[in-house]
C-alpha cells in the first residue's frame, strides 16, 4: 500500500541532502588523492566484511566488539571510483531533495544511514565469501529511492538533459528515472568499471527498507505537513 502525500511546495530548509553528498565526494575526494596504499587501506579499514554473523568461533563472535558492526556504516562513504561516486550523488540529489521536503533533513538522515546499513547487513549475510569488503553508499541511495516512489506513486520529476548541443529541463517520472537508475546498476554490473562487483542485496534490501520507512513514518510525515501549513 502506498502512502498519498502532496506534491505541492512545502517551504523547508533542506540540509541533510546537500550536506551528504558533500561528505561523500570530500571523503571520495581525500582518498582518491592519497597514495594508492593509503587508498586502499582506507577502503580495507572503513569497508563492510563478508562472511555472514557465524564466525569461526561463533555466533557473532567476530562481531563482538562492535567494529565490523561500525564498517556497516563506514562502507557508505568509501567508493571504488569517480565514477561509482557520481553515479551515487546524482540519484541521491533527484531523489533525496523532494523526499527531504516533505519528510525533513531528520528523517532523511536517519533514513540514509539505518537504511544503508542495513542494506550493507543485508548483503555481508548473504555473500559466503569471507573477508570481502562491500564500499559504497548505493544501498542508502537505494533506500531513498524506495521511500520516495512509496511517497510519490505517481510523481513526475524534472530533469536537465544535454539535448543536440543544449541543455534541455524536461519532466519525467520517477519510475522511469528509477529504471534508468536499475539499468545502469546492470550496465556496471556486466560491462562497467565495477564490473561482477555489484552487490544486490544492497540495492534490493536498502529498496525494501526505503518503502517500509515510508509506511511507517506516514502518520510523523503528514503530521509534520499539518504543522508547517499551519492547521
Amino acid at each position: 500500500m502506498f502512502v498519498s502525500i502532496p506534491t505541492r511546495s512545502i517551504p523547508t530548509l533542506r540540509w541533510a541532502t546537500p550536506l551528504l553528498c558533500a561528505v561523500l565526494w570530500v571523503v571520495h575526494l581525500w582518498a582518491s588523492t592519497r597514495p594508492e596504499a593509503v587508498e586502499q587501506a582506507l577502503m580495507a579499514r572503513w569497508g563492510a566484511l563478508t562472511g555472514g554473523l557465524l564466525g569461526p568461533q561463533g555466533p557473532m563472535a567476530s562481531w563482538a566488539d562492535g567494529e565490523r558492526g561500525l564498517r556497516l556504516l563506514t562502507a557508505l562513504f568509501v567508493h571504488a571510483d569517480w565514477a561509482h561516486l557520481l553515479g551515487n550523488l546524482v540519484f541521491l540529489l533527484i531523489f533525496g531533495l523532494p523526499a527531504e521536503r516533505v519528510m525533513g533533513p531528520w528523517r532523511l538522515l536517519v533514513l540514509f544511514l539505518v537504511g544503508g546499513t542495513v542494506a550493507n547487513l543485508a548483503t555481508v549475510m548473504v555473500i559466503d565469501t569471507p573477508d570481502r569488503l562491500v564500499i559504497g553508499a548505493s544501498g542508502a541511495v537505494s533506500a531513498v529511492i524506495g521511500t520516495y516512489l512509496a511517497l510519490f506513486p505517481r510523481a513526475h520529476l524534472g530533469v536537465v538533459l544535454p539535448l543536440g548541443l543544449f541543455l534541455e529541463f524536461v519532466r519525467a517520472p520517477a519510475s522511469l528515472l528509477i529504471g534508468i537508475w536499475a539499468a545502469l546498476q546492470i550496465v556496471f554490473a556486466y560491462i562497467g568499471p565495477a564490473f561482477g562487483a555489484v552487490a544486490w542485496s544492497a540495492h534490493i534490501s536498502g529498496f525494501a527498507f526505503g518503502v517500509a520507512f515510508a509506511l511507517v513514518s506516514r502518520r510523523g510525515i503528514a503530521r509534520r505537513l499539518r504543522r508547517r501549513k499551519g492547521y
